[in-house]
């Protein structure tokens, strides 16, 4: 798929591997819309990063969990754009959930984020792309796919949730519609890490350092790019996943 010209959509794109991702279809060409929640500077910031590559870049403030916002996002976007060719869901909602708990509020959102939020775009959004004759949906899941995660519930379950829908919307939408993922490991420490806590997590990947934003975007890339690849999940991780083995041996 040639990715100049292409009008892509990124939610969560306005900061950290959002933004990363949304730059990097923008240097290649892709006009982008940076769809945000609460991070409104962050994104009239990235669209004006966007737009200094030589594209169209726009802002679009939408809680993807609000299934009418998303609808009224979407009908925004066919009306300013009239076409669509890449959708990136990369919103999230990253927070600790123990078990047992006395809230579900955590629980709630994640989830409404991550799996509802993530469908309700890609199905309201889905009309526009499947009038094109090639189109992309690149889902940003993580490690808790396949690992779990102490005091991560609801994260884990919503990102092995989301690896899911990921293959089984590339059965859905296919043939036009190609839809994979792409599963980072260590590549943007969270702000509260300490040094020593970077380090450690470094070290336990088989490259013994961390990755970049920019690693995640290439790959979200290489997936728009490949015609012959659907329903499949990339480990940007430096091998992170298999690390354990090693470790251990």
């Amino acid at each position: 798929m040639d990715i100049r010209g292409a009008v892509a959509l990124v939610t969560g794109g306005a900061h950290r591997v959002g933004k990363a991702i949304t730059l990097e279809l923008a240097r290649v060409g892709a006009d982008v819309v940076i769809l945000y929640n609460q991070s409104g500077k962050e994104a009239a910031e990235t669209a004006k990063e966007a737009e200094s590559l030589g594209v169209t870049a726009k802002t679009a403030q939408c809680d993807v969990a609000d299934l009418q916002a998303v609808q009224k996002m979407a009908q925004d976007v066919r009306t300013r754009f009239g076409k669509l060719s890449i959708l990136v869901n990369s919103a999230d909602w990253f927070a600790q959930h123990p078990v047992p708990t006395e809230s579900y509020d955590t629980w709630h959102r994640t989830l409404d984020v991550s799996v509802h939020g993530s469908f309700y775009v890609s199905n309201e959004l889905a009309p526009l792309l499947l009038e094109q004759p090639e189109a992309a949906i690149v889902n940003i899941i993580d490690l808790s796919a396949w690992q779990a995660w102490p005091n991560f519930t609801a994260h884990a379950v919503a990102k092995s949730a989301l690896l899911a829908l990921t293959r089984q919307m590339a059965l859905e939408l296919a043939p036009s519609v190609r839809v994979n993922a792409v599963a980072p490991g260590s590549v943007l420490p969270p702000t509260h890490y300490t040094e020593e806590k970077i380090r450690r997590s470094g070290d336990r990947t088989l490259l013994k350092r961390w990755g970049k934003a920019e690693d995640v975007a290439h790959a979200v890339r290489f997936l728009v790019e490949s015609n012959y690849t659907t329903g499949e999940v990339l480990r940007v991780d430096g091998g992170d996943l298999i690390a354990k083995r090693s470790l251990s041996s």
